[in-house]
């Protein structure tokens, strides 16, 4: 790692977020992607604020470090976030994975499936071939990408059921003296 790249790590793991991915292109765009570590009491999701502490923290660690950048942006990996390091693929084992292998194997490089730990240091995608569930035992050296598969959820957070149309339509009580709102 270069020392841009060291301490833009410094900075987001000091704060309590985990290093996603880093970008840095020719215009001077400096790209850090953050988020929330496993179990963080805080919750599961980066939120703009988030994304605007470790900006803050990071130009001056930046300015610091005497590291050039035109613009920096911090953000969340978003929905389909990448699978980088063996830590994420320990992580989100038993989550929906689309990954390409650097290879084809069997003329085929992309898969689509559940990720499930495998033998020894591996892993293994269980996918469905139109006929039947199959599964591809892979290593990591073996993977070009890997990402989650954006699970979007219209009824709200957290797979919460809709309230019934009578507890929606009912009036509700006040405590001082029943008044209805």
């Amino acid at each position: 790692m270069t020392s841009w790249q060291d301490a833009v790590e410094r900075t987001v793991t000091g704060l309590g977020y985990e290093l996603v991915d880093t970008e840095r292109s020719a215009g001077g765009l400096l790209r850090v992607y953050i988020d929330r570590v496993a179990g963080d009491p805080a919750g599961e999701f980066v939120t703009v604020d988030d994304c605007e502490r470790v900006t803050r923290q990071l130009q001056h660690v930046l300015e610091v470090e005497n590291c050039a950048y035109a613009r920096l942006e911090v953000s969340s990996p978003g929905l389909d976030r990448p699978l980088k390091k063996p830590a994420d693929y320990a992580r989100f084992a038993g989550a929906a994975v689309e990954l390409t292998l650097k290879l084809a194997f069997q003329g085929r490089k992309k898969y689509s499936g559940v990720l499930q730990p495998g033998e020894g240091e591996g892993w293994r995608i269980v996918f469905h071939d139109g006929k039947t569930d199959q599964a591809l035992d892979f290593s990591l050296d073996e993977v070009r990408e890997a990402r989650l598969v954006p699970v979007v959820d219209f009824k709200g957070r957290r797979g919460a059921a809709a309230k019934p149309a009578a507890d929606v339509a009912a009036p509700v009580q006040e405590a001082d003296g029943g008044r209805e709102r």
